[in-house]
């Protein structure tokens, strides 16, 4: 009898089936995470592709959790999926980036780190260590090997580099931030110049960091949704290799960098934007973060609240919903669009990208997750945009203040559970979590005070907004019409008249 062996194929890994160039050491970069590695070094490995960069990136762990091991069995390389809507086209693209050339420790592996402050090649410094990550804590130390903070960790790698070069003001460092903070790259120079000071660094030091080193502010935007666990067999076998490391994100990337003196050295340096890269140089950022919030994040806040209670779970099934659709476009293009301080066709252009980014058919987004403390979500996002049409045109704009009647819509709930208020849609009961004053608000008079008193108490809660809301005028009138509404005929047929009108 015959028996027959079946011989299971063994993948080759990703490192085996490429080759590395090797490119001089460019950039250190604090943090391993998905983000920075589907953002940053995609944009340097095409760079490098097309011959506008020629550099290598050292990634830093920067804190003691995790380990490194995926990143040295694969001799740091990985591919990025990139998969979504671009140009009214479906978008899967895959890349096997190549660009890690290290990566390293820096409390486990302190000799080893502090090295890459003496690389001679070295040019610029990327970090993402969170929004928390960018402080200054005055028990830090010099003489930690290394300081707990990143500015303090920042500050040492400055210094030794400094001390190494013999205060060269040529071999200062361009140190782009992108944590998700206003003004990072200001606030992280603040830190550093601090810890100088608490460590006694000396002047000359404090000289050379100011005048040899660029601080940017940065803005970055890409959805990435990182390693796709479902889905990681089926995709390595789709690929031919195994890769630990896979990471997904979105076709659309966004990178702004500012430097309010001269951007120039940077944009020279790094020219990112020649190899086809969404990155633009400016001396002032702060038009594209607003066109950011008010568009991108706006867009979500103003619409999935009213998009949930008409029956959609997930933002693709808002954009596929015809009536959610038309109110969201009126929303944009009517009243948000016209407030944004750029060239009309940018942000139109802008506009059309972010709804195409809504329709990415990879992405499940959660309306309930986007949901989270939504009245501080509208006065950040919707209320900036609601205002500057209010003083343009004199008048409240319509989408944006039904907006805010489906925000209290939303939060209709008499119960708090577990640190949420619950509300009801139909027969189904979702938790809605917010600041313990804003649920408490509710909970406290729905059900047991009119809906005008309801929403005059909570449009001159200067608490919550920052002022009393109902000084526009008309808007407490025509919020209270909305709820009404609402209540009579349910969120969907008031949406379909608010648009039909």
């Amino acid at each position: 009898m015959a028996y027959k062996t079946e011989v299971k194929q063994i993948m080759k890994k990703v490192n085996e089936v490429v080759n590395k160039s090797n490119r001089p050491l460019k950039v250190v970069q604090f943090g391993e995470g998905n983000f920075l590695r589907a953002f940053v070094e995609q944009m340097i490995d095409v760079a490098n592709e097309k011959g506008h960069f020629d550099g290598s990136v050292a990634l830093v762990k920067p804190i003691a959790f995790g380990n490194l091991e995926r990143f040295e069995k694969q001799d740091n390389t990985y591919t990025v999926i990139l998969r979504g809507k671009a140009n009214g086209e479906t978008v899967n693209e895959k890349r096997i980036v190549t660009c890690v050339s290290d990566s390293v420790a820096a409390t486990e592996e302190y000799e080893r780190y502090a090295a890459l402050a003496k690389v001679d090649t070295l040019e610029f410094v990327v970090s993402n260590t969170t929004e928390a990550g960018i402080v200054y804590d005055e028990s830090d130390k010099f003489e930690l090997a290394p300081p707990n903070t990143y500015p303090g960790k920042l500050t040492k790698f400055l210094f030794d580099r400094y001390k190494y070069f013999n205060g060269d003001m040529t071999k200062g460092l361009k140190i782009l931030p992108v944590e998700l903070i206003e003004n990072n790259g200001g606030k992280l120079k603040e830190c550093i110049l601090k810890y100088v000071v608490l460590w006694n660094l000396g002047e000359d030091f404090a000289k050379w960091v100011e005048e040899a080193n660029i601080f940017c502010s940065t803005l970055v935007d890409r959805i990435v949704t990182g390693y796709p666990r479902e889905e990681a067999s089926a995709l390595c076998k789709e690929l031919g290799f195994e890769d630990e490391l896979l990471d997904v994100a979105e076709p659309f990337g966004l990178w702004v960098i500012e430097n309010k003196e001269d951007v120039t050295p940077v944009a020279n340096a790094l020219p990112l934007d020649k190899a086809g890269c969404n990155v633009v140089f400016t001396d002032n950022l702060k038009p594209y973060r607003d066109r950011k919030v008010r568009i991108l994040n706006g867009g979500h806040t103003g619409t999935v609240l009213a998009g949930y209670l008409a029956g959609q779970n997930i933002v693709r099934g808002c954009m596929e919903d015809k009536t959610i659709r038309t109110y969201m476009e009126h929303l944009l293009f009517d009243e948000i669009v016209p407030t944004v301080d750029l060239p009309y066709d940018e942000v139109v252009a802008f506009t059309n990208s972010v709804i195409e980014r809504f329709e990415n058919p990879f992405i499940d987004h959660s309306v309930l997750a986007i949901s989270l403390n939504s009245v501080s979500k509208w006065k950040a996002r919707n209320l900036v945009s609601f205002h500057d049409y209010y003083v343009a045109k004199g008048a409240i704009p319509k989408y944006l203040t039904f907006s805010f009647a489906a925000l209290m819509a939303f939060y209709q709930g008499t119960e708090i559970i577990d640190g949420a208020l619950m509300g009801k849609r139909g027969e189904e009961t979702y938790a809605i979590r917010d600041d313990k004053d804003v649920l408490e608000f509710f909970a406290s008079r729905v059900g047991k005070v009119d809906i005008a008193t309801l929403v005059k108490d909570f449009t001159s809660n200067t608490k919550f907004w920052g002022k009393d809301l109902g000084e526009y005028a008309n808007f407490n009138e025509t919020v209270t019409a909305h709820l009404n509404k609402i209540a009579e005929v349910g969120m969907r047929k008031a949406l379909e008249e608010l648009i039909g009108e």
